[in-house]
């Protein structure tokens, strides 16, 4: 547990990744979940639903160390330029941050506040959102091939992931639905498919996952349900 906390979040101190860690990234983006839905909660009983909808945004930020985001900028320079494999891989790795990756950030963060700010605050949506972005993660980890020789996240290859992934999607539903209700199937439908989908552009353009690709899912289902959620039902 505590190993997923430091690897996901700034919290936990550092540590080092162990396929064991994986079991915990759903537990990791439930209690992230909870945080952010509970400041966005909050908040909206201080402030008019748009800064509330900016504070748990900023917040969210703040609890991952902006690691999956910087993952969203760093993918979105690397698969969406006609660039040749390898050089989408060294791309990926630069600090320097492309129009590319500026387009996408600012669209995806625009796309959360906009959501949130047009719903009444939910923790259960985004407690549930949040564990089922990390529960893709697992899956990706543990089925996808890795599309580097070495890196950070091929220490967790060779983690058995069946289990925690129908576990997690199950529990996630749940929750996603203790908020939204009904609609909650569409919900998490949309929001794994727009995380597999930024998984099979990257399985096709590098051969497999990167670190990068992981977090960019993740950024990516979250949003995409929160703007299902966030629809006229």
């Amino acid at each position: 547990m505590r190993g997923a906390l430091g690897f996901l979040t700034p919290l936990g101190g550092a540590s080092v990744p162990a396929p064991r860690t994986v079991r915990w990234f759903p537990v990791v983006g439930l209690l992230v979940g909870v945080a952010v839905g509970g400041i966005w909660r909050g908040a909206e009983e201080l402030w008019p639903p748009a800064l509330a909808a900016a504070l748990a945004v900023v917040a969210d930020l703040a609890l991952t160390g902006m690691l999956h985001l910087d993952g969203l900028v760093d993918s979105a320079d690397g698969l969406l330029p006609h660039l040749e494999r390898q050089r989408r891989l060294d791309v990926m790795t630069e600090p320097t941050v492309g129009a590319f990756g500026v387009v996408v950030a600012a669209g995806v963060l625009l796309l959360r506040w906009t959501a949130l700010a047009s719903m009444g605050a939910d923790v259960w949506l985004v407690a549930g959102l949040w564990m089922l972005s990390r529960t893709l993660m697992v899956t990706v980890l543990t089925s996808v091939p890795y599309a580097r020789d070495t890196g950070l996240a091929s220490a967790f290859r060779g983690a058995g992931g069946g289990v925690v992934t129908v576990v997690g999607v199950i529990v996630a539903g749940s929750v996603v639905g203790a908020g939204v209700g009904l609609p909650a199937f569409a919900v998490v439908v949309a929001a794994w498919v727009a995380g597999g989908a930024v998984v099979a552009l990257a399985w096709r353009r590098l051969g497999g996952f990167t670190g990068d690709v992981v977090g960019a899912a993740g950024v990516v289902a979250e949003t995409v349900g929160l703007v299902v959620a966030a629809a006229k039902w």
